[in-house]
């Protein structure tokens, strides 16, 4: 047997790689299809998590039985509509910058005089059990539909927040040597089948990427947060688990908020 010409085996890797590439973008074209298939509200779990989300921030809870309604997430106690667009933001009444989580836990504590031991365990839903959490974020975000990322950046703590979450952005370590950059800081780069956005600088991918959380994932069959994504990607780069609305997640959402900023919410999508 003769051994292969090299222009034949060039022309091999290249027909490989092109069929790849084809294969690729089929099965991308069939995830869009699927997609599009299940973006109706009556066709995506997520508003389901959105209904229930409604009935608990009217809900009378606590020591102080009251609801959420008299909570201030930014606008106003009880105003809902562009409040989701809005956060992180500083909250005056506790000299913090909060994302919406932060924030609502603050308020079952303050306003509700609830303990929120059970909350914060149920704070990811799995097998047989709902999240209070994810079901008030997504009825929360769902109000601001349709509207622009807005971050606030005019307060001292708000633009400090944001530098904070830059250098976590940057920053590598972790058993892999990891930063949130090393998958997320340029063009081009993919796992498996799944295109990663550059989210490094303003523009439509961190647009397109923050306006479509909180969404229901399809694979996991849950609704699930910008808090479980980050500490989702945490536990993949193998770095030590963040906690539950610690303010270095508050602080990376505000620096990819901020890179965003322009995009329009649609929540909650749907995802693989």
């Amino acid at each position: 047997m003769r051994p292969i010409g090299l222009a034949a085996l060039l022309t091999l890797v290249l027909c490989t790689m092109a069929f790849k590439a084809q294969a690729q973008d089929a099965s991308e074209k069939e995830i869009e299809r699927y997609r599009a298939m299940i973006s109706d509200p009556m066709s995506n779990p997520g508003f389901l998590a959105v209904d229930r989300g409604e009935q608990l921030w009217a809900e009378k809870r606590g020591a102080k039985n009251v609801s959420l309604e008299g909570c201030d997430l930014g606008l106003g106690a009880g105003k809902l509509e562009g409040v989701y667009a809005q956060l992180p933001r500083y909250f005056k009444d506790a000299d913090r910058v909060m994302d919406l989580e932060q924030r609502l836990l603050w308020c079952m504590q303050n306003v509700q005089g609830l303990d929120t031991k059970d909350v914060v365990t149920r704070r990811f839903s799995g097998p047989g059990r709902v999240s209070d959490m994810e079901d008030l974020v997504a009825y929360i975000a769902n109000k601001s539909s349709g509207m622009k990322i807005a971050p606030q950046l005019g307060h001292p703590k708000e633009q400090e927040m944001l530098a904070v979450g830059e250098e976590m952005f940057y920053r590598r370590a972790g058993v892999m040597d990891f930063a949130c950059a090393t998958c997320h800081g340029s063009e081009g780069k993919r796992i498996r089948l799944q295109a990663l956005p550059d989210l490094a600088k303003p523009g439509k991918e961190p647009q397109d990427t923050m306006g479509s959380w909180p969404t229901y994932r399809v694979s996991q069959g849950a609704l699930r947060t910008m808090q479980h994504r980050l500490w989702d990607c945490f536990r993949q780069q193998r770095w030590p688990a963040p906690e539950y609305g610690s303010d270095g997640i508050t602080a990376l959402t505000m620096y990819l908020n901020t890179m965003a900023s322009g995009g329009e919410i649609t929540v909650p999508s749907i995802k693989r």
